[in-house]
């Protein structure tokens, strides 16, 4: 029993040790990195988001922001643990060394006189015949008659001098370190202890793995549900516009989980009267079209209304419930659209390859629901394929001060940002009436805008030309520059309520047969991870090469420089296709800025393989097919002259053909320094 006693002693040691094996570690972490976390700021300074409160970091958004579950929980268990701590410290009863002397309240050394005095002292206060008590019975047959045994018997006191115990040597025990109540299995503390087992053994592991199951059943990794990815799957179509990717991304499960009140009919009605011309309904069949309008489900008809709301800034009106819905809708947005993209990108065509228009509509629609600027502003107009757009993502510019602008020859949103700090001033103090603050927050939000740049190359590893059926490496450095000198940063969304991170898309496709050969998302926030995914790629790409050390070494620290620098490398392989020409296109979007999107042309040779398979072969074909093209040569081959590349539905096809790939290359290989829609500087250059 005494043993039983001593390892339930232990118990609460037991727990603490438990708790500080994972708990100490991570707190750790956890500080270290809050200590080594970026101050600079990231997002946009303008007086329009200072105003709006999303970046305003007061008492109680820290406290919020600090607040979350796992902080408390983490709270909650250092407070578990100082308790304990406080608990072992003041325990009652303490587990100690059997001292006979300390026992029987004498000093080592004590004469036998004083040992038998202060034996039946204690005998008279603790003796069950003078002390009925049964706990004071045990203690004095326990101890004071052990102690006493211990230093008169010789044999007793020779086994304690030697053993440590007037017993002699002991065995060697083992226990488990539970509370007394739980070793007790007689009368209802066996029930107790049956129900503990019970209940932490088989029931509380069960319940965490139904939870799981259900949760996984219906979320995918993305915390999307299968659901929406089937339906996205199903909905996706080759030739699908930018207005009808919003009738595919409404379709999502989330969103028809959002509850239809009745209460919000009225608010709907008067919403519907604000934003009808932007649903692309028949003019000439109004009101069959408003009718089938309202024949779909109620919550597709919602959250169509809320979208377009957000879209043509028209939320100021909506009830505090349908505010409440608009931010669950655009909450969701983000990683909705990621997996529509997705869904765009995944393979389709016997070649493997997935649909380059879908795409482009998905990354206008995010765009548009990033920066509240309706999808009807796209429409390309006054030489500018963007439209409008451009400029209402800026702050206090609208479609009036737009024209204002446009009659100073102005019509283009490049042509803004290629003016002079002092020219613009000029431009919209004169023009639109800006005042000084207005054009500095105009300034700071140019200065945050990315400007992307690409070097994109084709080649297959150690091998000189690409035959029919090889596997081409892809290989491309994004180069992102900003001029307030951020690499990552949060875009300037005044009107999104969330902090949204700028994801960007890399995509080689075909654009006349709307094919996307190669995909890749890019992120410019974490450089710590960039540098090491760059170089990992370099090390496997120079291993292959049959590079040295010391080659491997620079390669590698080049690569991280680059990726200090504000670039990210993107490396895949595909198979080469069929022998031809094929004029390839190089896209950077991003899915949070509109007009900041870049291309480049990138030409790929692909010749007939030989029946010996060699690469000598290879050579000779393509030398008898002609000479490849070089910097700014003319492409005489018809299939150029009708290259297409793809525009927005918004857009004057008139463009197109004056984009008619400026800043082509040699085989496989592409350099791009400037916007996708100004291909005019130059054509790119040949890369080794």
């Amino acid at each position: 029993m005494a043993a039983s006693e001593e390892n339930s002693s232990l118990f609460p040691i037991f727990i603490l040790t438990i708790m500080a094996l994972p708990l100490v570690p991570y707190t750790i972490l956890k500080l270290f990195r809050a200590a080594t976390k970026k101050t600079k700021s990231i997002h946009c300074q303008c007086s329009v988001c200072s105003r709006s409160g999303k970046y305003h970091k007061s008492v109680l958004k820290k406290i919020y922001n600090v607040s979350t579950c796992g902080n408390m929980t983490l709270v909650l268990l250092w407070v578990i643990m100082a308790f304990l701590v406080y608990y072992i410290k003041n325990m009652s009863r303490e587990i100690q060394v059997f001292e006979p002397f300390s026992i029987l309240g004498l000093v080592p050394g004590s004469s036998e006189a004083e040992i038998k005095k202060a034996y039946r002292r204690l005998s008279i206060q603790y003796h069950p015949d003078k002390n009925p008590d049964p706990e004071a019975h045990k203690y004095f047959v326990e101890f004071i008659s052990k102690a006493y045994q211990a230093l008169t018997d010789p044999i007793s006191r020779e086994n304690f001098e030697k053993y440590g115990h007037p017993d002699g040597r002991q065995g060697f025990q083992m226990g488990i370190a539970l509370p007394q109540f739980l070793l007790n299995i007689d009368g209802t503390s066996g029930g107790i202890l049956l129900l503990w087992i019970v209940g932490v053994c088989i029931l509380l592991p069960l319940v965490i793995a139904v939870i799981y199951l259900s949760k996984s059943s219906k979320y995918t990794g993305n915390y999307i549900m299968h659901q929406t990815l089937s339906a996205y799957y199903c909905l996706m179509k080759p030739s699908l516009a930018p207005s009808k990717v919003m009738d595919v991304f409404i379709k999502a499960a989330e969103y028809m989980e959002i509850p239809v009140r009745r209460i919000d009919d009225e608010p709907l009605q008067k919403l519907f009267v604000l934003v009808r011309s932007e649903l692309n309904l028949d003019s000439k069949n109004i009101k069959q079209e408003q009718a089938k309008f309202w024949k779909q489900h109620p919550a597709l008809v919602k959250t169509q209304l809320l979208i377009q709301a957000h879209l043509t800034r028209q939320t100021a009106a909506l009830s505090p419930t349908l505010q409440g819905d608009l931010k669950r809708v655009l909450e969701l947005a983000p990683r909705l659209a990621e997996e529509l993209m997705k869904m765009a990108l995944v393979p389709r065509t016997p070649q493997g390859h997935g649909w380059l228009r879908p795409a482009m509509g998905v990354i206008e629609l995010s765009q548009c629901i990033i920066q509240a600027v309706p999808l009807s502003a796209r429409k390309a107009s006054g030489g500018s394929t963007e439209g409008i757009a451009p400029f209402l993502q800026l702050p206090h510019f609208s479609e009036a001060i737009t024209k204002k602008i446009a009659r100073k020859k102005v019509r283009t949103f490049e042509d803004l940002r290629d003016m002079t700090p002092s020219e613009r001033a000029e431009l919209l103090s004169q023009t639109a009436d800006f005042s000084a603050a207005e054009v500095e927050d105009v300034e700071r939000v140019l200065e945050l805008m990315p400007s992307l740049k690409i070097e994109a190359k084709c080649e297959t590893e150690g091998e000189e030309g690409i035959q029919e059926g090889d596997i081409v490496t892809i290989h491309a450095w994004i180069k992102l520059d900003r001029a307030n000198g951020l690499i990552g940063a949060l875009p300037h969304a005044t009107y999104y309520p969330f902090h949204k991170h700028e994801n960007f898309w890399f995509l080689l496709a075909d654009s006349t047969s709307n094919n996307v050969w190669f995909s890749q998302k890019i992120s410019f926030m974490e450089e710590a991870a960039a540098i090491t995914a760059a170089s990992k790629i370099i090390e496997e790409a120079m291993e292959v090469s049959g590079a040295n050390v010391k080659e491997t070494s620079a390669a590698v620290r080049d690569a991280a420089e680059k990726v200090k620098s504000g670039s990210r490398l993107v490396m895949g392989k595909l198979q080469a296709p069929v022998e031809g020409n094929y004029n390839l296109t190089c896209y950077c979007l991003c899915d949070s800025w509109i007009g900041c999107d870049t291309k480049t042309s990138l030409k790929m040779r692909i010749v007939k393989r030989t029946r010996a398979g060699t690469r000598g072969g290879a050579a000779a074909a393509a030398t008898e097919e002609g000479p490849v093209q070089e910097d700014g040569a003319e492409e005489e081959e018809i299939e150029e002259e009708g290259y297409d590349d793809y525009e927005s539905e918004y857009s004057d096809d008139g463009e197109e053909d004056q984009d008619a790939k400026k800043g082509s290359t040699a085989n496989g290989a592409a350099h791009r320094g400037k916007d996708r829609h100004s291909d005019s500087e130059g054509s790119g250059s040949e890369e080794d």
